[in-house]
């Protein structure tokens, strides 16, 4: 039977590496997505993804079991990015590239796609790349977080410290912006956020 992270939190802090090791294997992909999508930089959200797990580890003693773990995991990532994004200034956003994991949707069938769904995907994933580009990075995180990550909007929230009310305006305003952007360059792609 598979332990819960809280479980294994548990089992980390009193010294057991191998618990930890199962956290890393179970949550470095979400991280790393969140990372790639927020920074736009393969070895960025690399680093930002080994440094998260870093700090987890070193700050487990102090990890307040209020909260669940992949809720603190995605603040330390997200805390990572944020000082990066300001300590460089650039705001950066790409779009993860084709063969890149699916975290939070359904992976797309390869066997049963044809080539001109490949051709749409690929374009439609390059024009939200563009639009994604042109959000503040709050934005950007709080559509990341919703749509990439499916958090809630109290869950997210909480790893990015605002009232609700702030995220869910955040989300539509970067939607609208998408859609907008989208539509002026002839793409017509459904962009709702999902309730939650």
């Amino acid at each position: 039977m598979q332990k819960t992270d809280e479980e294994l939190v548990n089992s980390a802090a009193r010294g057991d590496t191998d618990a930890f090791n199962t956290l890393v294997a179970r949550w470095e992909v979400p991280i790393h997505a969140l990372a790639y999508r927020v920074l736009g930089r393969e070895e960025d959200a690399r680093d930002v993804c080994q440094e998260a797990f870093l700090r987890a580890f070193r700050g487990l003693s102090r990890f307040k079991r209020q909260a669940k773990f992949s809720s603190w995991l995605y603040r330390i990532a997200l805390n990572l990015c944020n000082d990066r994004l300001r300590r460089e200034r650039r705001v950066g956003f790409v779009q993860p590239p084709d063969n890149f994991e699916s975290v939070g949707r359904a992976a797309v069938d390869p066997i049963n796609e044809t080539v001109e769904d490949l051709f749409i995907r690929r374009e439609l994933g390059r024009a939200v790349q563009q639009a994604m580009a042109r959000l503040s990075p709050e934005q950007r995180t709080v559509i990341v977080l919703k749509e990439y990550h499916d958090l809630t909007f109290r869950e997210i929230a909480e790893l990015v410290g605002c009232p609700l009310s702030t995220v869910k305006t955040r989300l539509y305003q970067g939607l609208s912006v998408l859609r907008k952007h989208l539509e002026r360059n002839g793409v017509r792609a459904p962009l709702a956020a999902r309730s939650g």
